[in-house]
């Protein structure tokens, strides 16, 4: 009866650490909606209503581990809640993760050609340095040459 309830209780217990580090992470559907959310206040309140919101780190397009961008299909950022200095360049389309994978260049053409679907490429977490591997959305904008993206990390949460 002793090893039932420790075999027990070592089950509930590591049963919630895994819900806890699952709720921490964003999925692919959350990553779609934080999109369409993003895209919807484009179109309902205007480009800057849209940056500002964007931008905020604490603000509503921010969630677990994940965040949406906003860039325009020139490859200039226009919204990042945590790297702001990218919107301060011309354009990002020179820039390469560390498998010297192109990502904005995959992004913009996938919103120009196909409108959304998903890149994979490497990007730090937020408050991070070293490079993860991430899974982003890539949304364009109906009717402007505009679009967000929204990603998860591959494989963990911010540690």
């Amino acid at each position: 009866m002793k090893k039932l309830i420790i075999v027990t209780v070592c089950l509930m217990v590591g049963l919630c650490a895994a819900n806890a580090w699952a709720e921490g992470q964003a999925t692919k559907e959350e990553c779609v909606i934080k999109s369409n959310e993003a895209a919807a206040i484009i179109t309902a309140q205007g480009l800057d209503a849209a940056i500002k919101a964007i931008s905020d780190p604490r603000g509503p397009f921010v969630w677990k581990d994940s965040y949406v961008f906003l860039m325009d299909l020139e490859g200039k950022m226009l919204a990042h809640p945590f790297q702001p200095e990218l919107t301060q360049q011309e354009h990002v389309l020179l820039l390469t993760d560390p498998t010297d994978k192109a990502m904005f260049v995959h992004f913009v053409n996938l919103a120009r050609n196909v409108g959304h679907g998903w890149v994979e490429y490497m990007w730090p977490k937020p408050g991070k340095t070293t490079p993860s591997k991430k899974l982003t959305y890539i949304y364009r904008v109906p009717n402007q040459d505009l679009f967000v993206g929204a990603g998860l990390y591959v494989g963990g949460m911010i540690y």
